[in-house]
C-alpha cells in the first residue's frame, strides 16, 4: 500500500461526498429538521455509509465477475425491448412532474422534501438513495477497481474501504457541527438554500427522468434496429 494509492482513494471519496445521496439529501434533512432531530440525520448517514461499504465489499469479493455471467442475457433482443419500454415510460413520466405543464393543466406544483420521521423512515430513505445511485457510482467503482488491481489483501482493502465511506459523509457531518456552533449565522443561509431546493426540486426530477429515459430508449433503439445481425 502506497501513499499515492491512499491519496487517489481519498480524492475519489471527496468527489463521491458531493453526490445526491451523500450531500444533497443530508443538507435537505438538516434544513428541514429541528436540531433535536440530529440523531435521525445521523441514522441516515450511518445507513448510507453502511450501504456503500457493503456494496464495496460485495464488489471486492467478486460480485462484478458474477454479474458478467448475465452479459449475454442483458444484450438479447427481449432485454432491449424491456429497456425501450422502460426508457419511454420514464420519459413520459417526466411530463407529470414538469412544473410548466402542471401549471397549464391547473394542477398544483409537485414539491419534493425528504420526509423527516423516525429511525425506520431514515433507514428506508438512505437505502432508497443508495439503490438509486448504485448504477452511477463512478468514483466509487473506480476506487474499487484501483484496490482490486493493486492486489491488496483483505486486511488492507477492508479498512481502506471503511475509510472511503467515512470520508463520503464528512461534509454533512461538518455542516452539522457548524450549525451547532454558529446557528444564528448559518441558518438564514440554510433557509435560502432550502427554499431554492424546494422551488426547483420538481424541475430537477422532471429533467432527470427525461434524460435517463431518452438515453435508455436511444440505446435500445440503436441495438434493436441499427445493429448488424
Amino acid at each position: 500500500m502506497t501513499i499515492g494509492l491512499m491519496l487517489a482513494l481519498a480524492a475519489l471519496a471527496v468527489i463521491d461526498s458531493t453526490s445526491f445521496g451523500t450531500l444533497v439529501i443530508p443538507i435537505y434533512l438538516l434544513l428541514a429538521s429541528e436540531r433535536s432531530r440530529v440523531a435521525r440525520l445521523l441514522i441516515y448517514l450511518g445507513t448510507i455509509a453502511a450501504f456503500y461499504f457493503l456494496v464495496g465489499v460485495a464488489l471486492m469479493l467478486g460480485l462484478s465477475a458474477t454479474m458478467e455471467n448475465f452479459g449475454d442475457a442483458l444484450r438479447s433482443r427481449p432485454a432491449y425491448w424491456v429497456q425501450l419500454v422502460l426508457g419511454v415510460g420514464l420519459f413520459a413520466l417526466s411530463y407529470k412532474f414538469d412544473p410548466k405543464r402542471r401549471a397549464k393543466l391547473g394542477k398544483p406544483e409537485r414539491r419534493f422534501e425528504p420526509r423527516v420521521g423516525g429511525p425506520r423512515v431514515m433507514v428506508l430513505l438512505a437505502l432508497t438513495a443508495g439503490v438509486v445511485e448504485v448504477a452511477t457510482m463512478v468514483p466509487y467503482l473506480a476506487a474499487v477497481g484501483i484496490m482490486t488491481t493493486s492486489g491488496l489483501p483483505t486486511g488492507q482493502w477492508l479498512p481502506l474501504l471503511a475509510g472511503y465511506v467515512l470520508i463520503m459523509i464528512v461534509p454533512p457531518l461538518a455542516l452539522m457541527g457548524l450549525r451547532a456552533v454558529a446557528a444564528s449565522w448559518l441558518e438564514p443561509k440554510l433557509e435560502r438554500l432550502r427554499a431554492w431546493l424546494t422551488k426547483n426540486s420538481a424541475s430537477m426530477v422532471s429533467w432527470s427522468l427525461a434524460i435517463v429515459g431518452f438515453l435508455l430508449a436511444r440505446d435500445a433503439v440503436s441495438n434493436l434496429f441499427f445493429q448488424q445481425p
